[in-house]
């Protein structure tokens, strides 16, 4: 099997580098009314795939949901252990799981809407949107932000910085002070570091060029258009059905309550929380131009020139790799409770999407890009 998305060991999982990596009425209607649009596999193989991914997905111990689908035919939507541990509400496939990462290519999709609309173009420098940059970023473009080569420091990167995420991080544009006049980490464009604050930025522009909150765009004009009815802004203070509590291991290896995280942080960054079942619309999407143009699509998996990790390049919000010479885009996600990914192989219409409510020891990355291994593999 070739090499899945590696997690670089940090204290929170909000720090680490992606790279890999509630009643059961509601979550059945949910996938009723998904396979009712989509269909379901008839190959005669697909029952013994099922029984082989949900026999994989249980000895991996995988806490959360999975959607496993090729060709446009759902194969296994399926949730594994608990929700909530303390009320024993279990996952189902339409459990809301904080996404992390995975909020980064909807980020990049919004930049390049509005780069279709004519209201910005990734070549440009970040200072035109921007206010008070300092000299230090003066040549670095939205592009550099897009594929984490800007050379500005990430802010989750900084020593120490456990101590502050419970505090309120402000209005956007005010947090950004707190890596505005860091010294960059190298030139833009000279080499690849994974930088949330690349994308916290892409953020302050989506807001400053739209004249609308970054979760208000999103809602408008990914969400709404695709119907992802389970997919947002994850602010603690929501009153939102269906979520799932978020879980960490303590030192001695017990499972606790994962640390608060002030949502403000992750901004577009790593803030949304979505189900397997949206996301599947989300991948089905990809193959259309309901959101965007055959040209975005294209450039946001085109890979750069440097590597993500070995074997993984970055495109805009995606990392492509080869996984058994099939070209594949995915993404990790790890934050505080949670740890997810998606997998496509898009010449093979197939994806593997794990969201887990464990942030310790679920596997979620390394699950999703076998689990989409198995599908390809399959007959």
């Amino acid at each position: 099997m070739g090499k899945s998305f590696a997690t670089t060991h940090y204290r929170t999982p909000f720090q680490r580098q992606d790279c890999y990596r509630l009643r059961h009425v509601s979550a059945r209607k949910a996938l009723l009314a998904l396979i009712a649009v989509t269909g379901t596999v008839t190959a005669q193989n697909a029952p013994d795939l099922a029984a082989k991914a949900n026999a994989y997905i249980k000895a991996a111990g995988i806490q959360g949901s999975v959607l496993l689908a090729k060709n446009g035919k759902v194969i296994l939507a399926k949730g594994y252990g608990l929700a909530n541990m303390e009320l024993d509400v279990p996952n189902t496939p339409a459990t809301i799981f904080r996404l992390g990462s995975i909020t980064k290519q909807f980020t990049a999709a919004a930049v390049l809407q509005l780069q279709e609309k004519g209201k910005l173009n990734v070549s440009d420098l970040i200072s035109k949107y921007i206010p008070d940059t300092p000299a230090a970023w003066n040549s670095v473009t939205i592009r550099h932000l897009l594929t984490h080569t800007s050379g500005i420091p990430s802010y989750t990167d900084e020593i120490g910085y456990q101590a502050h995420m419970r505090e309120q991080s402000g209005p956007p544009p005010e947090f950004i002070n707190r890596f505005r006049d860091r010294p960059l980490e190298f030139l833009p464009g000279e080499r690849f570091h994974y930088d949330n604050s690349g994308y916290f930025l892409l953020g302050v522009i989506v807001e400053q060029v739209s004249g609308m909150k970054y979760e208000d765009y999103l809602r408008k004009n990914i969400f709404e258009p695709l119907q992802m009815t389970s997919t947002g802004y994850d602010w603690p203070a929501t009153i939102l059905k269906d979520r799932a509590s978020g879980y960490s291991k303590s030192a001695d290896g017990k499972q606790i309550n994962a640390e608060f995280l002030d949502m403000g942080q992750p901004y577009a960054a790593g803030s949304l929380y979505s189900t397997v079942l949206d996301l599947y619309k989300w991948d089905r999407a990809l193959y259309t131009t309901r959101v965007l143009s055959a040209q975005s699509i294209e450039a946001a998996f085109t890979p750069g020139k440097f590597d993500w990790a070995e074997g993984i390049k970055y495109g805009y919000g995606w990392g492509i790799a080869q996984v058994h010479g099939h070209k594949t885009v995915g993404h990790g996600g790890g934050i505080n409770g949670f740890s997810t990914v998606i997998w496509r192989a898009i010449e093979e219409d197939a994806v593997s999407i794990v969201l887990s409510n464990s942030d310790a020891g679920s596997n979620a990355g390394k699950a999703g890009k076998e689990l989409l291994e198995l599908v390809l593999d399959a007959n």
